[in-house]
């Protein structure tokens, strides 16, 4: 199977209608797929499901999705720094789940591993324990909370074999890896692209086999949400 492709149109070419659900990493601004992102909104497909730890910024990552109006829901943890999100939830015009970021990323994690369901104690007692299952175990309250599958997970990665065996640096590996065992469909766009056998096997962080498609992104112009500096002190 042909992995690698030439930009992310021709990587998502096929993939994409209107109201399905994407999985899309990426934490902060910090290893988010931008090329497929950018791709996505070029598509002008519409009535999305993104399921993502948060919605980007104004005009930066999943923003250009809300910018077109191209998402209907939101299924997030953290979605403070969008200040379009926050008009358009306000106004009636985007459906919003919210899910501690914790449960989150087990929603996908367990969606990716075939587990339909899970019980946690995050958010018993508060309103994201409404309309949900509940049950005791040894004498502790705990919710149920559904796993997540996708019709699209797009990742991004810092390093790739050939074949499709991915590296995350850092913060990056938060919700990129558990967000791309939950698609169906699984397109990657990584820094760098090297030959087979050049990653440790030990350092790969997502097998070859849930990685359908791949292409180069780079250059990227990695931004910063909140540049704070110390003041300089005067002599």
């Amino acid at each position: 199977m042909k992995k690698i492709h030439p930009d992310a149109g021709a990587a998502l070419d096929g993939l994409l209608f209107d109201g399905m659900t994407i999985c899309a990493g990426g934490f902060g601004l910090c290893g988010i797929p931008e090329r497929l992102i950018d791709a996505i909104r070029d598509s002008g497909i519409k009535d999305l499901t993104v399921v993502s730890n948060n919605a980007g910024i104004d005009n930066e990552g999943l923003g250009k999705l809300l910018r077109t109006r191209q998402i209907r829901k939101m299924v997030s943890s953290y979605v403070g720094e969008n200040k379009e999100f926050e008009r358009q939830y306000l106004a009636g015009e985007l459906e919003v789940e919210f899910c501690p970021q914790g449960t989150l990323a087990e929603r996908c994690r367990a969606g990716g591993a075939g587990i339909p369901g899970f019980y946690t104690k995050t958010g018993v007692g508060t309103i994201v324990a409404e309309g949900k299952e509940q049950k005791d175990f040894d004498g502790e309250t705990y919710i149920l909370e559904r796993g997540i599958r996708a019709d699209l997970s797009i990742v991004k990665g810092w390093r790739a074999d050939e074949s499709g065996n991915l590296q995350f640096r850092k913060t990056a590996r938060n919700f990129n890896q558990p967000m791309a065992t939950a698609g169906r469909i699984c397109v990657a766009e990584v820094e760098e692209i090297v030959s087979v056998g050049t990653i440790d096997p030990d350092c790969i962080h997502l097998p070859s086999i849930y990685v359908k498609r791949m292409i180069l992104g780079a250059p990227y112009d990695k931004k910063i949400e909140f540049r704070t500096t110390r003041q300089r002190e005067v002599a």
